[in-house]
């Protein structure tokens, strides 16, 4: 397990990444009144906290949507975004990690250390238990949890699908990286210039070594990238289907190219022809979530951008749950 002088000697290295990368502006306003924090979810080894937003009238049985936030963000990350909204809507509930300066200075979830990325160990495990007290005190679907996160919360949710497979239906990366990208490339900053130069087969290869012997369904990825990212590069979207279609069993040509609101969409299938892996490229986009506030999805703030295309809603209508 890693100890606390190796958390703190990540939280520097993530603050020289957060410089360079240009992401250490101020904290995003958390709109958090709706969220309420939840103590005593398990042992907690990532030293996490947690939130969620139950509807008023959430049923039992009810999906459960994990949203990861980004660098300098909070849980507030699930209202700008636009999940809490479409909670209300489509009555599921919203379970959202926050990240802590003790842990990482800039806050972002540690999805290039070694013990927060491991199944049953650091940040990993204490969203996985989140999960856990969610689906007991909620009385929610098991068989209906997703997960989803921006930049950092999109490298923490590959992290997720790899080493908690079983927990996840499907998943939405949104300009995030592929699982183990760090190692891969050597370092976080060269995997976010896309730097890990990996076949689609060592891709899936990492994937597989983060849990052993494992023989059931994997989750369907969605992925949302900005084609004038800085921070994270586009080329990361191209590895993350890369992996994730080798994962999958399946190859690297998409099945369907057309445009979603006038932006590239892709999709790529199983020879039985499921839909494994989906990409939205939104033209134009810098480092940022989609949000579309005119159709009252999401809310424009630090790293949410209004690009009339919302990330929230399109997961949640592929994942059935509108």
């Amino acid at each position: 397990m890693q100890t606390r002088a190796a958390r703190l000697t990540a939280a520097l290295v993530a603050l020289v990444v957060a410089l360079a990368a240009g992401l250490l502006t101020p904290r995003t306003a958390a709109a958090a009144a709706s969220l309420a924090e939840v103590t005593g979810f398990g042992s907690n080894p990532g030293a996490l906290r947690m939130f969620r937003y139950d509807p008023p009238d959430l049923p039992a049985n009810a999906p459960v949507v994990v949203a990861l936030h980004g660098c300098t963000q909070d849980a507030g990350y699930a209202v700008n975004s636009g999940w809490t909204t479409l909670a209300d809507r489509w009555h599921f509930s919203v379970v959202v990690p926050q990240q802590s300066t003790n842990n990482n200075i800039s806050k972002c979830f540690d999805w290039f250390q070694l013990g927060d990325i491991e199944r049953g160990d650091g940040e990993a495990a204490s969203i996985a238990q989140m999960v856990d007290r969610q689906l007991a005190d909620a009385q929610g679907d098991p068989s209906r949890v997703f997960v989803t996160g921006l930049s950092a919360g999109g490298g923490m949710t590959a992290v997720m699908m790899a080493t908690y497979p079983e927990k996840f239906r499907a998943a939405g990366i949104v300009a995030g990286l592929p699982y183990d990208c760090s190692n891969a490339a050597g370092g976080p900053y060269p995997c976010m210039y896309g730097w890990a130069n990996q076949t689609p087969a060592q891709w899936g290869d990492r994937v597989r070594r983060a849990r052993p012997g494992y023989t059931g369904p994997w989750p369907t990825l969605t992925v949302f990238q900005g084609s004038a990212d800085g921070t994270v590069k586009p080329s990361n979207m191209t590895d993350l289907v890369r992996q994730w279609t080798d994962v999958q069993g399946t190859d690297q040509t998409a099945d369907v190219t057309d445009t979603v609101a006038g932006y590239p969409h892709q999709v790529y299938r199983t020879s039985a022809g499921q839909a494994v892996v989906e990409t939205y490229s939104i033209t134009g986009m810098g480092h940022g979530q989609p949000v579309d506030p005119a159709t009252g999805c999401g809310t424009t703030a630090p790293y949410v951008l209004d690009v009339h295309l919302c990330a929230a809603y399109r997961l949640g209508q592929v994942w059935g749950l509108g």
